[in-house]
């Protein structure tokens, strides 16, 4: 499979593309890197442990060192009382094996060991040892042959799996490059009074060139003209004075930064996000934690298999080969725990743990498989080697302290976090993780589509309807601030829009207006024609001559012929006083009453008044219903 190699010297930061994904960011910083050799004077002896911290001339955090790591200054004594072995203020010459982690310093070795393109020499060690990678019986004989004549007397050497096929000359040239760094080393050591730092890999590109290339690589683009002339001479070096032709050595000079045009900065913001989506629609969530890192697989939208158990397999490939990945990607290491997809039997169990053991054989860090536990877990290790994703361009959130949640206690009230739009802020800046060195903002690199370089495909946006700028109402996000960033030269970053701090206005509490009377209406109907109107759904108003043709704020009152309703205060018949009785004048005549009492009702026989909701003419709508619905 072709590969390309990124390098941006500027930034120390490489990457290595294939099958136009990011499988490997490489990224040198910090004070104490693996490979550092350093004198060191003992601080103090921890008997409890059996192990002691190493003041490296950093006062923040010193360094630790294991009884089982002293190497050299173990053999000297046949004791296992660390006490016996080392005392305070010894000096001691120590190699960082394991950079700093949280409040952790770096871990220490006494086992010095230089690596070279070839082999890696040992100074005390013992014996050839020959890389497990080369498979061919008559390719070892011959390595371990060489390697026996060429050894240094009292010294070890490890044949790498790039000196399979490689002439004699070659190697034995980059075991000398190895003997003179040892004797300047050693030179060093004589000569510092205190703890200092004693050899360093100074050549980024070298580094890259060394720990990356291989036969694979079709292409390696850089951003420097002189580390292109580096990366020349290399591979001259190392390939008889000649480039393979098949080779493209580029020199990167677009306008935009070399980690925006090939998206590196967009595959760093990604993995720095828990949820990565799988091709058929799965996705796995990656949690890391102080003691391990779990990683849980879920089937999410996938349904296109016919039975669950095809479901189930099919999301667990796509789920190892991604994990797979990822590992290499975020430099994930230590105890790593997977919760695939609960399979039931055994013969799809065996076949998920080869298809994942085929995807981790091409990780250089070693990640051994421990076991399929009862549970369905599989757990497995993986060799630490330098900081993670995390560790290097992550930092906790000031608000919540990386917990991710506000607590909103009863009585207390929470201070309002000042917020600025989404789309003028940056959304991880690596001058406020490194405010010692100059840094290109993690920035851009989402939003372009160049067809001549590895397009790194930006998952966030999957599935997502795209939205018209001019109706685009921007996102208020927490603003980072940062009191320690050092500017840039203004010839490595465009100009960028000045972000003004924008705090929410809350709006003010408008009254609102009293709603306006209602229109009383008294429409007269028989009996029966109520039956009708109410059961054909029309509304009474249309017996009535009305100007207004809105009919949501009207009152409809029904009365019988010749009946007199009482007047009506808030949508309800006003009551009369008890004490206002109707009386009749004793000068009327009895005629007068015995017409009045067939003109009224008898009491018992009079309907209440009707109140029907009110709907708009027949002649306006047409309606199915046989009852009227209240608007």
């Amino acid at each position: 499979m072709p590969k390309q190699i990124i390098i941006a010297e500027q930034h120390r930061i490489a990457a290595i593309f294939g099958e136009d994904q990011i499988e490997e960011i490489i990224v040198s910083k910090g004070t104490h890197q693996v490979g550092d050799i350093f004198l060191g004077t003992i601080e103090n002896v921890l008997p409890s442990i059996d192990a002691a911290f190493v003041n490296l001339g950093n006062t923040e955090k010193n360094g630790f060192i294991h009884l089982s790591d002293l190497g050299p200054l173990r053999s000297k004594r046949n004791s296992t009382d660390i006490n016996e072995l080392l005392s305070p203020q010894q000096r001691v010459l120590v190699q960082v094996m394991k950079e700093p982690t949280g409040n952790k310093g770096p871990r220490l070795t006494g086992e010095i060991s230089l690596p070279g393109r070839y082999v890696v020499l040992l100074p005390f060690g013992r014996g050839v040892n020959l890389s497990r990678r080369i498979m061919k019986e008559s390719e070892r004989n011959r390595l371990r042959a060489l390697g026996i004549l060429i050894k240094p007397a009292g010294m070890g050497m490890l044949v790498r799996t790039e000196a399979e096929g490689i002439s004699e000359d070659l190697i034995i040239e980059d075991l000398d490059n190895l003997q003179r760094q040892w004797e300047a080393i050693q030179q060093e050591y004589q000569s510092a009074k205190g703890p200092n730092l004693l050899d360093r890999e100074r050549d980024f590109v070298t580094r890259v060139l060394r720990d990356l290339y291989s036969a694979d690589v079709n292409r390696i683009v850089i951003d420097t003209a002189d580390g292109l002339k580096r990366v020349q001479q290399q591979l001259q070096n190392w390939g008889d004075g000649k480039i393979l032709p098949s080779l493209a050595i580029d020199h990167h000079q677009e306008r935009s930064s070399i980690l925006e045009y090939y998206r590196i900065n967009a595959a760093i913001r990604e993995a720095l996000r828990p949820r990565v989506d799988l091709p058929s629609g799965g996705y796995i969530i990656i949690e890391p934690t102080e003691a391990l890192t779990v990683i849980d697989v879920n089937s999410g939208s996938f349904t296109k298999s016919k039975t669950s158990r095809e479901t189930v397999l099919w999301t667990n490939f796509e789920a190892s080969a991604e994990i797979a990945r990822q590992l290499r990607l975020r430099n994930i290491a230590g105890v790593i725990v997977v919760d695939f997809i609960d399979m039931e039997t055994r013969e799809d169990q065996l076949k998920l743990l080869e298809h994942f053991n085929r995807h981790l054989y091409a990780d250089k860090s070693r990640p051994q498989i421990a076991q399929l536990t009862e549970l369905g877990l599989v757990e497995l290790t993986r060799k630490r080697q330098g900081q993670s994703l995390y560790e290097m361009f992550g930092q906790p959130c000031s608000h919540c302290s990386g917990l991710g949640i506000l607590a909103r206690l009863p009585g207390e009230t929470v201070q309002e976090v000042p917020l600025v739009p989404m789309h003028q802020r940056s959304s991880l800046e690596s001058s406020d993780l490194f405010p010692d060195e100059r840094e290109y903002p993690l920035t851009g690199g989402t939003d372009r589509n160049i067809m001549n370089h590895p397009n790194y495909p930006d998952r966030s946006s999957r599935r997502r309807r795209p939205k018209r700028e001019e109706n685009r109402t921007p996102q208020l996000v927490p603003k980072v601030v940062n009191e320690n960033r050092l500017p840039l030269p203004k010839e490595e970053l465009e100009p960028e829009p000045v972000v003004e701090k924008t705090v929410p206005v809350k709006p003010a509490k408008v009254k609102p207006e009293p709603p306006e009377p209602a229109e009383v209406v008294t429409v007269t109907m028989t009996p029966q024609e109520q039956k009708v109107y109410s059961f054909m759904g029309i509304s009474p108003l249309v017996l009535v001559d009305r100007e207004k043709e809105d009919n949501r704020n009207t009152i409809v009152r029904i009365a019988l012929p010749g009946e007199e309703l009482k007047p009506i205060e808030n949508g309800k018949p006003k009551l009369e006083p008890e004490s206002a009785t109707a009386t009749v004048p004793d000068s009327a005549s009895e005629g007068v009453k015995e017409q009045a009492k067939e003109v009224v009702p008898e009491p018992e026989a009079k309907p209440e008044p009707v109140l029907m909701p009110v709907s708009p003419p027949a002649s306006r709508r047409r309606r199915s219903s046989s009852t009227p619905t209240p608007q």
